[in-house]
């Protein structure tokens, strides 16, 4: 018969014949163009489902096939042969049986342990009292005052911030809301970082965690104390989550993301960490600000330019200088493309920004001097998350720190 009529029968794909016929378990005989599958075909088919359904390996089968075929074995012997690789097989599967039963049992001990402990939110995180001192007007750079408060702790958790020239910002659950993305309200799980780890590329991943670690190494965190810090674009909060426990408490962290729901994400993962921290989420546009002048000492720009820089020709950190101090630190991240495709996504206007001489001279020119950068490995392919480069380019990221 055909071997379509093979796999018909026997209830297995064609690619599935075929691959037992590349290991030459099957042995059709070949009519021009066609093989034929005889009852020889059958029986070592079903001889192959037997010995997988006991937990042989296509290779130890085939091994089997060899002595089967090779040997012409009196049924004494090929019972003696069954006999001996069954029992080694049987040895085998129970070695493993305890092996797992060993690991189920570890796993459930784990299991149990986790579930003891409390996931439930230790604090809530809203603005603290001392910080709105802090904000003003993004629209007049006026005062704002708050209205409508509800306090818990010292923080604001819910209200209004107004200012006399009629702007008027919400706090909603701890952060506050300036203006945000067009978005339905979407619960973020943990699933999402699991997501995201499994459908980026590995190399990728590989570049991103060593960047944020050589970042966090050359970073004293203890010198940061009664420091004002700002991340523009925290996102999943990959790097914050990295540097948290290591913030001093008496420090401001300022985390902006145009997201609600990654901020909400975000800020109900960090409460329910051991230590409190003075996080301040703020979903606004990079521009539009409510924060004094003057008043960061440390910047964090993990790829927050560069995310900036796909829309907008000029370089970000230009137009924050005012709220910049002028002694102060740059810690970055920027992506950098070694090639643009002919049909990049990337458009011509967009892409000195993603040149590492432009980002050089652009931080020079605002007074930065270098005191540690990193070049990462090229990287060529992303994954549904990081979908901004197309097959043949490569991109690396260029790590900053420096001080003015």
């Amino acid at each position: 018969m055909k071997i379509g009529k093979f796999s018909e029968i026997n209830k297995l794909s064609i690619d599935t014949i075929r691959h037992y016929m590349n290991l030459d378990l099957i042995l059709p005989s070949k009519n021009g163009t066609q093989y034929e599958f005889d009852e020889a075909c059958q029986k070592d088919l079903e001889d192959i489902l037997i010995f997988k359904s006991m937990g042989f390996e296509l290779k130890e089968i085939k091994s089997i096939f060899y002595y089967k075929r090779l040997a012409s074995l009196t049924q004494y012997e090929e019972n003696e042969y069954y006999k001996e690789i069954f029992e080694s097989k049987y040895e085998e599967i129970d070695s493993e049986i305890e092996l797992l039963l060993k690991n189920k049992g570890m796993l459930e001990e784990k299991i149990s342990e986790i579930s003891s402990k409390s996931t439930m939110a230790k604090r809530k995180i809203g603005i603290d009292i001392k910080v709105l001192s802090n904000l003003c007007c993004a629209k007049c750079r006026g005062d704002l005052s708050l209205v409508d408060g509800n306090i818990e702790n010292n923080q604001v958790i819910n209200g209004k911030l107004k200012c006399d020239c009629g702007e008027e910002y919400v706090i909603d659950d701890g952060i506050l809301i300036v203006d945000t993305i067009q978005q339905e309200f979407e619960e973020i799980k943990q699933t999402r970082i699991i997501d995201y780890i499994n459908n980026t590329n590995s190399n990728y991943l590989d570049n991103m965690y060593k960047g944020h670690e050589i970042l966090y190494k050359n970073i004293n965190l203890e010198t940061y104390e009664n420091r004002t810090m700002l991340e523009l674009g925290s996102g999943l909060g990959f790097f914050l989550r990295r540097m948290y426990e290591h913030i001093p408490s008496t420090s401001i962290y300022i985390a902006v993301d145009h997201d609600i729901n990654r901020h909400r994400f975000l800020k109900s993962a960090l409460e329910k960490a051991d230590e409190k921290k003075n996080i301040v989420f703020i979903c606004s546009d990079f521009l539009n600000l409510p924060i004094k002048e003057n008043q960061i000492d440390v910047l964090f720009d993990i790829s927050g330019s560069s995310n900036y820089g796909f829309e907008h020709e000029n370089f970000l950190l230009n137009s924050l200088e005012r709220y910049i101090k002028e002694k102060s630190e740059l810690i970055g991240s920027y992506i950098v493309f070694k090639n643009f495709n002919k049909n990049s996504d990337v458009k011509e206007c967009y892409r000195k920004n993603f040149s590492k001489s432009f980002i050089k001279d652009s931080i020079n020119s605002l007074g930065y001097k270098k005191r540690n950068e990193f070049v990462s490995d090229l990287v060529d392919e992303g994954g549904i998350y990081e979908p901004y480069f197309q097959e043949g380019e490569k991109v690396y990221f260029y790590i900053f720190h420096g001080k003015r």
